[in-house]
């Protein structure tokens, strides 16, 4: 069923006679991707209004108009599911915000978990519904609240670009395809057999940004300043338009991350890169991509607060990261977390 209408995935959910504490199988038919839950619930939520509704009942009343979108019965009462989801049939927990602070408490981020957090305006109507996995999510926190779990030293390369590895795994091989065009493509699509090109000419293509200078955003705009980055990297890769819907990986069709370092820590996020965990993708055909797949291209830079300089570029399969960037552990985290949402979070232009 991937790659089929939203209201498909209603009638089956529906025609099971599943609850919403039915746990599927990674490749159940019934499982929604991410995409299409999102753009589900948008049709149904947006315009519902929760106006002069105390916090919890405003969270209930969300959380049945979910059930209703997407098929399941309503339960008597939405129990507590730790250290599963609050849905874990679909593998998701909802936030409903009225401001751009997301409170998580108790509880760390899961990388593969969905969060759909609920945008409410001032007068309590929805205005949109977005879907994030927690490894992009913890991409957003610039506080210092959330401790990344995976990091690695950043150490320049004697010449100014590196190709770690000449083929990508084994794994991605039957998606390649050298003679891809790109230009009729988003860079937020989902990669698909045969529209993806191989490491070795992704690496053609990015050594040409060696030197190349963009606007610093500010030491305080991390997020922002990758931005500039990776504008350069869909122009360089052939697109003809630049996306980002936050994400991972950064380039989702040519399952590219993509990290600027003008310091030392690369922060990985929540999945070590050579894990074999599947990526929250919606492939057609039954296939299925693993974290370790991912193209990893660490650009090194300066900047002299008014322009970044890229100065050195390494290129390497997540599978063989740690062979070329030494890894070491972060802090563990066991409190709430306070994660400012970038204030364009909401915004149709994001998509």
């Amino acid at each position: 069923m991937k790659g089929q209408p939203p209201e498909r995935y209603r009638a089956a959910i529906q025609s099971s006679g599943l609850s919403i504490y039915d746990l599927l199988p990674k490749d159940s038919p019934l499982f929604v991707p991410t995409r299409t839950l999102e753009a589900m619930l948008n049709g149904a939520l947006r315009g519902f209004s929760t106006a002069g509704m105390p916090l919890r009942t405003r969270s209930k009343m969300v959380k049945i108009e979910i059930c209703k979108a997407l098929g399941y019965p309503v339960p008597q009462s939405f129990r507590k599911c730790r250290p599963l989801a609050r849905f874990p049939s679909q593998n998701f927990d909802t936030y409903v915000q009225a401001s751009n602070n997301l409170q998580v408490w108790n509880e760390e981020l899961m990388a593969r978990r969905r969060y759909v957090l609920v945008s409410v305006d001032n007068a309590g109507l929805i205005v949109k519904v977005r879907v994030i996995n927690g490894s992009a999510l913890a991409k957003l926190d610039r506080t210092g609240t959330l401790t990344q779990k995976y990091q690695a030293r950043f150490t320049p390369t004697l010449q100014r670009t590196e190709l770690i590895t000449l083929s990508d795994t084994a794994n991605l091989l039957p998606m390649l395809n050298a003679a891809a065009q790109l230009s009729t493509a988003r860079p937020t699509d989902d990669p698909q057999v045969g529209q993806v090109i191989p490491i070795q000419q992704i690496y053609g293509y990015l050594t040409t940004l060696v030197g190349r200078r963009f606007t610093d955003a500010g030491h305080d705009q991390e997020r922002n300043r990758g931005a500039g980055l990776h504008r350069l990297v869909c122009a360089a890769l052939g697109y003809t338009s630049y996306a980002d819907d936050g994400q991972f990986p950064d380039v989702r069709h040519q399952l590219l991350e993509v990290k600027l370092q003008t310091a030392q820590t690369i922060d990985l996020g929540l999945v070590e890169p050579t894990s074999t965990e599947e990526i929250d993708l919606d492939l057609r055909g039954g296939d299925y991509l693993r974290h370790c797949d991912v193209r990893y291209a660490i650009f090194g830079a300066k900047t002299d607060q008014v322009t970044v300089q890229i100065t050195s570029l390494v290129l390497t399969t997540e599978e063989a990261f740690f062979t070329r960037f030494p890894r070491f552990e972060g802090r563990v985290l066991n409190k709430k977390l306070q994660i400012p949402l970038p204030r364009d979070f909401f915004t149709e232009s994001k998509r």
